[in-house]
């Protein structure tokens, strides 16, 4: 039985999948309450609301998922051009 050195951490992801997991929560997240504030506006809290916002949310989030992983490198390069990074030690 072979042993690793490194740690395992059980039922969590490994490091390199962060670049994936992190746009994928905030699009979930955006668009969900995004495509809900705008939903509600529209048609108000009504019966129609709570049919159209899941197909509403559905393709916002078909569009920002891909949108935020061809967006981040340019948003990560301005937001180096403008926040100061302390020297690391």
């Amino acid at each position: 039985m072979p042993t690793s050195s490194a740690p395992r951490h059980r039922g969590k992801l490994p490091a390199h999948y962060a670049s994936i997991v992190m746009p994928l929560v905030l699009s979930v997240l955006m668009t969900f309450v995004i495509s809900g504030v705008s939903t509600l506006l529209s048609l108000g809290l009504t019966p129609a609301f709570f049919a159209t916002w899941p197909s509403a949310w559905a393709i916002s989030w078909l569009v920002a998922f891909p949108t935020l992983l061809m967006v981040l490198p340019l948003v990560r390069r301005i937001v180096a051009i403008l926040v100061h990074q302390p020297p690391s030690k």
